[in-house]
């Protein structure tokens, strides 16, 4: 992943990310932001035991560990796009997403992808 393209992309929702009032941003747009934030993670925290998604737009696996390779994997994040770039950019905490039940996080291993957030900060 290009770290400028990630910072890019993530530029164009900014607005939106830090005052939820100002209209959501286009579904390229979004998609984009979202995309490059979570196959950032992926790179920065390589692995199969873990499963990140994000739909309609991702879902990846990370974190080393076992392989899951059929049905639905042990450990398992998965939230809504604003509230994962909200988690990307370092305006939200993961313990604060998944006690407001914002995200989910389950299985032994799913809170592990703590330790590599934020994918970058916005001054």
């Amino acid at each position: 992943m290009d770290p400028a393209e990630t910072r890019s992309a993530v530029a164009a929702v900014s607005a939106w990310l830090r005052d939820e009032k100002t209209a959501q941003p286009a579904r390229p747009e979004l998609a984009a932001a979202v995309r490059t934030t979570v196959r950032t993670l992926a790179v920065n925290a390589p692995g199969h035991s873990v499963e990140v998604r994000v739909p309609p737009f991702v879902a990846v696996q990370c974190i080393e560990g076992p392989r899951h390779t059929r049905g639905t994997p042990p450990n398992v994040v998965e939230t809504d796009p604003r509230t994962w770039l909200l988690l990307a950019t370092g305006l939200l905490d993961f313990e604060t997403a998944v006690h407001s039940g914002a995200l989910t996080a389950s299985g032994s291993r799913a809170a592990e992808i703590a330790h590599w957030l934020p994918i970058l900060r916005f001054d």
